[in-house]
């Protein structure tokens, strides 16, 4: 009896947290403020998830080690380091939920820190829950023909949520390819959740095909049945989601060239190369006398059609930044324009 509780109080925790975890990856639905007492929550969870599964650390050290119990192990202490980091780097810049801690580890290195660290807490915990999936449906008692229906339907989701995973610049955050993560505030909030929930499926689908492939890899040689399907599924989903990049991507780009054709003036394109030339370098009579200082052309330049702009300085940033911000907004909507 008290194990079948704590078995409940441990699924549970798992639901309350892969909630969190979506809600977590939806910043620009939850704002900066909820978005830290989430973590707060989050961290707390992780915690207790680590004193029920004490057990489990007891027994590290102990018994043979197969294929699924290498990558369970793995993906497990994986997940809590980076777990660790993000609430650790995330405390570092609160402003609202724990700002007594703000300034434990240098900000900027925190910032990319708790970037990378947040995403990979997504990656590794998505393939978490996948690696425990088929333990769960084994107890249903499932035909291996409805098993490889199921997965197939699955696959193609999967292929989705990483179709989506790529769009959004997911690759960039976990390999500190960008400082900021740039979102789409006017993305409507239940789309948000929804792109999440796909992402995390792939990933998930990932750690349930491994979990089948490690299970078939200790079951004996006459009682396997297509051993090699697991791969199948995980290529197909891979596929999927590169082939929809790559319409997406072609899409995108001729919408971008007719949007381009259509807004250029009709005598643009019936004037000759020559007249654009000579039209280029003409210079506007209203333009000269309201610059009294412009540069004035060198007669012995070489008349190729370009223009000279002098060289000049700017102040990068914006002004209006504090020195306890986060993730500016500016900066979010300025890499969303771009």
């Amino acid at each position: 009896m008290q194990v079948k509780q704590n078995m409940i109080i441990k699924r549970i925790v798992d639901v309350c947290m892969t909630v969190l975890l979506l809600c977590l990856m939806a910043y620009q639905v939850t704002g900066e403020a909820l978005h830290e007492w989430i973590g707060i929550c989050m961290t707390m969870l992780v915690i207790i998830h680590q004193i029920l599964n004490r057990k489990w650390y007891g027994s590290l050290f102990k018994g043979k080690y197969n294929p699924y119990r290498i990558i369970t192990t793995t993906v497990n202490i994986a997940l809590l380091l980076s777990f660790a980091l993000t609430a650790f780097c995330g405390m570092s810049m609160s402003g609202h939920a724990v700002p007594f801690l703000y300034g434990m580890t240098k900000v900027s290195f925190a910032r990319r820190m708790h970037l990378s660290m947040s995403h990979w807490a997504f990656v590794l915990m998505g393939i978490h829950l996948g690696m425990h999936i088929p333990i769960m449906f084994a107890r249903l008692h499932l035909t291996d023909k409805l098993k490889t229906v199921i997965s197939a339907a699955l696959c193609t989701v999967a292929g989705i949520g990483l179709f989506l995973f790529i769009k959004n610049g997911m690759p960039d955050y976990l390999f500190f390819r960008v400082p900021f993560a740039f979102l789409d505030y006017e993305k409507a909030g239940i789309l948000v959740f929804f792109e999440n929930i796909l992402m995390l499926s792939f990933w998930a689908f990932i750690g349930a095909e491994a979990a089948v492939l490690c299970r078939n890899s200790q079951i004996k040689t006459e009682d396997k049945k297509n051993p090699l399907l697991p791969v199948v599924f995980i290529m197909a989903a891979i596929i999927i989601g590169l082939v929809i990049n790559m319409i997406s991507g072609s899409i995108s780009g001729q919408d971008s060239d007719e949007a381009g054709w259509n807004s250029s003036d009709t005598e643009e394109v019936n004037s000759s190369p020559e007249e654009a030339v000579a039209e280029a370098s003409t210079p506007d009579n209203s333009d000269m006398q309201t610059s009294d200082n412009a540069a004035k052309p060198d007669s012995g330049a070489i008349q190729d059609g370009f223009l000279l702009i002098e060289g000049g300085t700017f102040l990068m940033g914006s002004p209006g930044m504090t020195k306890r911000s986060r993730y500016p907004e500016d900066a979010y909507r300025l890499g969303r324009s771009l």
